[in-house]
């Protein structure tokens, strides 16, 4: 019984630890994180439909507020945020039933082999932030894997991925 429950719980476990998106994060190791107090949101690259726009504005404000910093004219860090996409196609072939024939693993026999793909747009984020005073960047956050074509998925998705993102904002220093 014991060995049921732990099999359960460690795929619990790996199910629930795998993130659907690919987030990195880089940071200047000279910055001084504890001395950026406001910011000012920049989107001169953000090349969205108004909805996406909104909700990764949004999201980026509340984020950046749950950190302690609060909007302002006169900002310590300007924050510019990019989007792109690209086409993925996904290629997957199984063999489901097939037996050996003649001559062994060499010789004639029959098999039966499925292959499909899937093409679909997969849609990535990036955050800059960036000091006004010396107008250096300081820290950036990329995430990638938004499922851009499917509206519900992007609702769902956009905050999330900025959440994962800002979770490396400020940095831990080592």
């Amino acid at each position: 019984m014991k060995k049921y429950i732990f099999i359960l719980l460690a795929a619990t476990l790996g199910l629930t630890s795998c993130s659907p998106f690919q987030v990195r994060s880089d940071y200047a190791d000279t910055a001084n994180f504890n001395t950026y107090k406001t910011y000012k949101l920049r989107i001169d690259d953000l090349k969205l439909n108004d909805i996406d726009k909104d909700r990764v504005l949004n999201e980026l404000s509340k984020q950046l507020q749950m950190k302690g910093l609060q909007s302002g004219e006169n900002p310590d860090l300007i924050v510019n945020v990019k989007a792109n996409h690209k086409k993925v196609t996904d290629i997957n072939s199984v063999s489901p039933y097939g037996m050996w024939g003649w001559g062994g693993p060499f010789g004639w026999g029959i098999g039966v082999n499925r292959t499909w793909t899937s093409n679909y747009n997969e849609g990535a984020l990036v955050v800059d932030l960036v000091d006004a005073r010396t107008n250096k960047l300081v820290w950036q956050g990329i995430g990638s894997g938004i499922s851009v074509d499917s509206p519900r998925a992007k609702q769902k998705q956009i905050p999330e991925i900025i959440a994962e993102m800002m979770k490396n904002y400020p940095p831990q220093k080592k």
